[in-house]
C-alpha cells in the first residue's frame, strides 16, 4: 500500500510539469499574438490624385434691359421691345423658345420711396432680365461678342457685369467618375510600392480606402468655359516582410 507521503512527491512533480506546459503556452500565444499586432501595425497611407480637364457643357446666361423716364407706360413698353428685339436676336443665331426664360418687368416709382424728394429727376425706372439656358456654349461665348448688334438696334442693356454674367457648368460628372477613382487609385499605388520598395518591405493588402469627394473649378479666371475636375482617393495598404 503507497503512503499518503510518498504521493506527495510525484503529485508535485506533476503540477510542476503542467505549470511548466502552462507558461510555455501562455508564453507561445502572446509572442505569436505580439508578432501579429506588429505585422497588423505596419501600414502605409497613401493619397492619389486624379485631375482632368474638361469643357463645360451648360451655360447660363442673364442679359438685363434696364429703362428710365417720366412715363411709367412707356417704360413698359420699352422694356417690352428690349426682349423682344434680344429674343429674335437668339431666335435667329441658333437658340430655340425653350432655351428662353423671360422674368417679370420690375418698375420702381421713386416718388412712392421714404425718402423721395421732388427733385428725383426721371421719376421712373425698370429693369427685365432674359435668361438663356442652354447646352449650345459655344454659341454663347461666340454671341456675347456680338452684342453691340443689340445696342445698335437702341436695346439699353446693363452694364453691371456681375448681373449679366455668365455662369458655366459641367454636368458630365458620372460618365467619368469611374475612370478618375480607378486612375486615383492606380497612382495611390505607385505611391504605395516607391514606399514599399525604399523601406525594403513588400506591399500587401488594402486595409482601408476612402474616395474623396469630386471637386470642380474654373482653370483659371480668363476661360471659365473650361473647368478641372478633381479627386484624391486616400488608400491603407499593409506591408509585409
Amino acid at each position: 500500500m503507497i503512503s499518503n507521503n510518498s504521493l506527495r512527491p510525484l503529485t508535485a512533480g506533476i503540477l510542476a510539469a503542467g505549470l511548466v506546459l502552462a507558461a510555455g503556452v501562455l508564453s507561445y500565444a502572446l509572442t505569436a499574438s505580439v508578432q501579429e499586432f506588429r505585422s497588423f501595425e505596419r501600414v502605409v497611407e497613401v493619397k492619389g490624385l486624379a485631375e482632368r480637364e474638361v469643357a463645360a457643357d451648360t451655360a447660363i446666361w442673364p442679359l438685363k434691359v434696364v429703362r428710365a423716364g417720366n412715363s411709367q407706360q412707356t417704360i413698359y413698353e420699352e422694356l417690352d421691345a428690349d426682349i423682344k428685339a434680344i429674343q429674335t436676336f437668339l431666335l435667329n443665331n441658333g437658340f430655340s423658345q425653350d432655351d428662353i426664360s423671360i422674368a417679370a418687368p420690375n418698375v420702381l416709382d421713386k416718388l412712392a420711396e421714404r425718402w423721395a424728394t421732388e427733385d428725383v429727376g426721371l421719376r421712373y425706372t425698370g429693369e427685365q432680365t432674359l435668361t438663356v439656358y442652354t447646352n449650345q456654349v459655344d454659341n454663347v461665348r461666340a454671341l456675347r461678342q456680338r452684342l453691340s448688334e443689340l445696342g445698335k438696334q437702341g436695346v439699353s442693356l446693363s452694364g453691371n457685369a456681375y448681373e449679366t454674367q455668365v455662369e458655366y457648368h459641367f454636368n458630365g460628372l458620372n460618365a467619368i467618375k469611374p475612370s478618375m477613382i480607378e486612375e486615383s487609385a492606380r497612382n495611390a499605388r505607385e505611391v504605395a510600392l516607391r514606399f514599399a520598395e525604399h523601406s525594403n518591405s513588400e506591399l500587401g493588402k488594402i486595409r482601408s480606402a476612402n474616395q474623396g469627394q469630386f471637386s470642380i473649378y474654373d482653370r483659371d479666371s480668363n476661360t471659365p468655359h473650361l473647368k478641372i475636375v478633381r479627386v484624391v482617393s486616400t488608400v491603407e495598404y499593409q506591408l509585409v516582410d
